[in-house]
């Protein structure tokens, strides 16, 4: 019922006067395997930039709705259409998976209306599919794969073998890992590809692993595919480090600390980093049962805050006008801290990564990573690419 009831719901931040009206959907997985990184969660982080806007701004009214796309292509496009030709919203959040992102990508450029692809992680959206209508906010599988593949490789782990599901986002990662590993002297010497569906057995993929003898086994996928694929590894016993690609917290909450310890991810956002996330996190848990954000849902909350702040600045819905204020005006919250737009939609600001603690290690349930390494934005993300076409064209 309550997953259901935030498919429907509303949330109008009243403005007196306003100047302004902006109507934002949030287009999220409510229901499957992802929900606990996006879903509810991500409703509720935009929801919160709402209402932290209108306690400093009077001059804009919101209104965030949500719905499900289900991870279906044709559901999440048949909802954004809905969105952007019947109901008047100017911008659609969150959408996890990449093959649903690279559509409403598209759509929101012939629409003339903003996307801000917080939960998406295809480089690609700032590469040869680049619009002048989207932001990617959180990470990419350029920055992912650089920061994991090279700094594992740089210690002296060169070859590996991935596991890596058959999608779209998950090809990207690949690809650029691949490249990451290849360019400090690595080599992939083997990878197999996993369906996207029922079956979560997947011994005969860590089997392969095994044979190829390989130093490093890479997984890429994600949630209930990514724990299962780790958990048997462990259980295989392999003499392999084993690298995870697209893993966050709840991830890592799900498969246990003492299971996970001493596993390295990449991330972009960690809810202990300092006494601004921590305050933030305590009220978005207050809401959503004790459960702190994840990466992706704290993008949603600074997408959206951005783009409140620069419908203001323009006084205006209109896509074009706002997302120029929004390249424009430097990027501030109290979640991924100071940073900027890059003209190719690329969001700009550090990346790190964790490494899971020791249970010993954990002062809480929630306790689960520590920092190891802060990559910079100029580090972090790819250079502007000359496949983004509309940039190349200035």
């Amino acid at each position: 019922m309550f997953l259901a009831g935030l498919a429907a719901s509303l949330f109008v931040a009243t403005a007196g006067n306003a100047q302004t009206k902006v109507k934002i959907g949030v287009l999220t997985d409510l229901s499957g395997m992802s929900a606990d990184l996006v879903g509810p969660g991500s409703v509720l982080a935009a929801r919160m930039a709402a209402e932290d806007f209108a306690a400093s701004d009077k001059s804009v009214q919101v209104q965030v709705i949500a719905a499900d796309h289900q991870n279906k292509a044709d559901i999440g496009l048949s909802l954004a259409r809905r969105w952007y030709d019947q109901e008047e919203v100017d911008a659609i959040v969150d959408v996890p998976n990449s093959s649903i992102a690279l559509a409403i990508n598209s759509l929101s450029r012939e629409r003339n209306k903003v996307a801000l692809l917080s939960a998406a992680g295809t480089s690609e959206l700032t590469a040869s599919q680049c619009s002048p209508n989207t932001v990617q906010w959180v990470y990419d599988t350029w920055a992912q794969a650089h920061a994991l593949g090279k700094s594992v490789t740089e210690r002296g782990d060169k070859s590996w073998f991935f596991i890596t599901a058959d999608y779209a986002f998950a090809h990207s990662m690949q690809r650029d890992a691949t490249a990451a590993i290849n360019e400090v002297g690595g080599e992939v010497v083997g990878a197999v590809l996993h369906p996207y569906g029922s079956n979560l057995d997947f011994a005969s993929y860590v089997v392969q692993a095994q044979g190829s003898k390989a130093r490093t086994l890479g997984i890429i996928s994600v949630a209930e595919y990514f724990r299962n694929i780790f958990q048997q590894a462990v259980e295989f016993r392999l003499n392999q480090r084993i690298v995870a690609f697209a893993v966050f917290l709840q991830d890592v909450k799900a498969i246990g600390a003492k299971t996970a310890q001493g596993l390295q991810i990449s991330d972009a956002f960690y809810w202990d980093m300092n006494d601004e996330t921590r305050a933030w996190s305590k009220r978005f848990a207050e809401r959503m049962n004790g459960r702190p954000p994840s990466s992706l849902q704290a993008g949603v909350y600074g997408s959206v805050l951005h783009y409140l702040k620069a419908a203001s600045s323009a006084r205006s819905n209109e896509a074009k006008a706002v997302m120029a204020k929004m390249k424009e005006l430097p990027t501030d919250d109290p979640l991924f801290g100071k940073g900027s737009i890059r003209a190719d939609g690329r969001k700009l600001h550090n990346m790190y990564i964790f490494e899971v603690k020791k249970p010993e290690e954990m002062k809480g349930e929630w306790d689960l990573l520590k920092l190891v390494a802060t990559i910079p934005p100029e580090q972090a993300f790819r250079p502007m690419s000359g496949s983004c076409s509309f940039v190349a064209a200035k």
